[in-house]
């Protein structure tokens, strides 16, 4: 097993290879992102893969999801970076975000009014863009059975050297 090291994150490339040869595979945009509530219970839900870039915040390289209802306050991410998100969601998608209290069960009796959202709006407040930036990227290729394991450690404030070892699948 070799050690090499990297300043720029190696795995962005493999990323963003893998999202185009599959972009025809419409669920291949979707992520499970695993939390755990505030009473300590585990949490997990279905959340939109954005893309992979660099981070308005950090400068560094990070991966956005976009998507998100009641995790975290959209004010982390610059509005730019929301409305970008949110107009790059179908009208549909945006119309997910205006329905009462998510999670809860629905109301049956409930009569339904037209939804209404201007579709040249901004995004709600319901919807945010979380980044992550990661310390850790497991990368398993399955045609070739190849398993890279990425690790970051900080160099000062903004930089970053990866080291890449190559384990067993």
């Amino acid at each position: 097993m070799s050690l090499t090291p990297s300043m720029a994150a190696p795995w962005k490339q493999l990323i963003l290879s893998a999202l185009e040869t599959n972009a025809h595979l419409k669920h291949n945009r979707f992520i499970q992102l695993a939390t755990v509530t505030p009473n300590g219970q585990p949490s997990n839900r279905t959340v939109v893969f954005r893309s992979v870039g660099t981070s308005p915040i950090h400068g560094s390289n990070s991966v956005l999801v976009g998507g998100l209802t009641s995790l975290m306050h959209h004010i982390l991410i610059p509005q730019s970076y929301r409305e970008k998100a949110w107009f790059s969601s179908s009208l549909n998608s945006r119309l997910q975000y205006l329905v009462p209290h998510p999670g809860l069960p629905r109301i049956v009796d409930e009569p339904e009014e037209g939804v209404d959202l201007d579709p040249l709006k901004g995004p709600v407040n319901a919807f945010c863009v979380l980044e992550f930036d990661p310390e850790k990227v497991d990368y398993l290729n399955l045609k070739t059975n190849e398993r890279l394991v990425y690790k970051s450690e900080k160099i000062g404030d903004r930089m970053r050297h990866w080291v890449i070892q190559e384990v067993n699948p």
